[in-house]
């Protein structure tokens, strides 16, 4: 029977391998409150057995999401037989496997609770000496031939040949990287980015750092997510029931009923809470799959947890919201898909390389990444991102500018997260989402990108390539 119920849990982890956070106070409040998904009776006679309890969840996440022209078999289908075994390839590629981060940023909306101090928390940073030397010497992704590094160059070769690339580059060129480095928020910068070039920034290796269960919880952690939902999502002065789908109970407002107001929302506003749903069941899956199973005096085993999976999206268990969860997941797919296929063209010039300093590795982590781009064009019912902001002109503008600032502050929320992996994983997939969202709003700037140097209008860092690209991978 658990033979069969892992594997079953096994297979929907593969299909929703999509997205987000870390850590076991993410999905879990304080021992001392009851979560609304918690069993407080002990099961009748006529309760389903153990088995149809554990496939209840997975039988009832099919047909159409909401808000788009979609089936969810379609996605499992696409995503596991298409997608998931070259976007697991790229990001354990150099190019997008290092993120530099920085993780000693001040908490900015209250004081510091002190960082966790169980040892799964902690994360490694990458010693300099392991970074590709085209990496960490700042010139990722520039548009001129990539050095010619034979195998035999020492790094402080290297470094000399790559600090001369922009003499190669042309008046214009050198205009068009001043005015990347110069712009600003007038971009759809939907992100607080870190600056790289701070002393605290230091680069951490995500193959080595990976996203799961730390044992992180507590007053901290719910502060963390009831900031997003109370203070972020658009709530409506009407809805009294906390957004947090881990508040306690509220008697008759509990379950799919609940969520009667969001149909009353304007679409951009129904999206923006689909958004941070689905980032925070992907969360929530994460840490189910990768759970501390036994902490031996050897080494910690990890694993999937199917009771704690159940107990988070079960349609019984949860009322009916579980469900609705698993479904934003998936629409939350749908958005970043839809950004990869609108930035392909960004990608496909010729000049664009993701530099490592490895010729032959960069040719071949650049074809990979075209392949990727062509899959997804072949996907039939992208997410039609033209139907949003289209209203009149001047509201139009203030909800998207509204819009964006709620997203962009979340985005500083997460360096209030105590746990220091629990905070690269959310600021990293924060990113990636504010990434695809700039992607999504900017279609004039990439529509006109030239072909052979730098665009002034639409530009992407590294560090937003690689949150964008892993972000997608969860």
């Amino acid at each position: 029977m658990w033979k069969a119920t892992i594997l079953a849990f096994g297979v929907l982890l593969m299909a929703l391998l999509f997205g987000n956070f870390v850590c076991l106070g993410w999905f879990q409040q304080d021992s001392s409150v009851k979560p609304e998904t918690q069993q407080s009776e002990q099961p009748s006679k006529a309760s389903p057995s153990p088995d149809s309890q554990d496939q209840s969840c997975f039988c009832h996440l099919t047909g159409v999401l909401d808000d788009c022209f979609c089936d969810v078999e379609s996605i499992d289908v696409f995503n596991n037989f298409k997608i998931y075994p070259r976007i697991k390839r790229l990001t354990e590629k150099d190019y997008f496997r290092y993120y530099r981060v920085n993780l000693k940023r001040p908490c900015p909306f209250w004081p510091n609770d002190g960082h966790c101090a169980i040892k799964d928390c902690h994360v490694e940073p990458c010693p300099e000496s392991q970074i590709p030397v085209g990496i960490k010497s700042g010139n990722y992704n520039k548009y001129s031939k990539p050095a010619d590094t034979a195998s035999d160059v020492t790094d402080c070769e290297q470094a000399k040949n790559l600090g001369a690339i922009n003499s190669t580059l042309s008046n214009q060129s050198k205009e068009a990287f001043a005015n990347w480095e110069k712009h600003d928020d007038a971009q759809d910068h939907f992100c607080e980015l870190d600056d790289e070039t701070a002393p605290d920034s230091e680069y951490v290796d995500l193959l080595l750092n990976p996203e799961r269960y730390t044992g992180y919880k507590g007053p901290s952690a719910w502060r963390v997510w009831n900031s997003i939902y109370e203070e972020n999502c658009f709530k409506p002065r009407s809805v009294y029931r906390p957004l947090n789908p881990l508040a306690p109970s509220r008697g008759d407002d509990d379950g799919e009923g609940f969520y009667t107001w969001l149909e009353g929302l304007c679409l951009e506003k129904r999206v923006f809470y689909r958004l941070i749903s689905g980032l925070h069941s992907s969360i929530n899956i994460h840490l189910c799959a990768e759970y501390l199973l036994n902490e031996g005096w050897g080494r910690s085993i990890w694993g999937p947890n199917v009771q704690e999976f159940r107990q988070r999206f079960d349609t019984a268990e949860t009322k009916g919201e579980g469900t609705r969860r698993l479904k934003n997941l998936y629409f939350l797919y749908l958005i970043e898909l839809r950004a990869l296929s609108k930035v392909s063209p960004y990608f496909e010039r010729a000049f664009v390389n993701l530099y490592t300093g490895n010729r032959k590795e960069d040719g071949n982590t650049k074809e990979l990444l075209l392949q990727f781009f062509d899959e997804i064009k072949t996907f039939p019912m992208h997410f039609d991102e033209k139907s949003m902001f289209a209203g009149q002109k001047i509201e139009a503008k203030i909800l998207k500018e509204e819009f964006r600032l709620h997203f962009k502050n979340i985005s500083r929320i997460m360096d209030c997260v105590g746990c220091s992996k629990c905070r690269l994983w959310g600021k990293l997939q924060t990113q990636g989402l504010g990434t695809a969202l700039k992607i999504l709003f900017s279609e004039k700037e990439i529509q006109n990108l030239p072909e052979h140097s730098p665009s002034k209008g639409f530009q992407l860092t590294r560090q937003e390539i690689v949150a964008l690209l892993n972000g997608f991978g969860r």
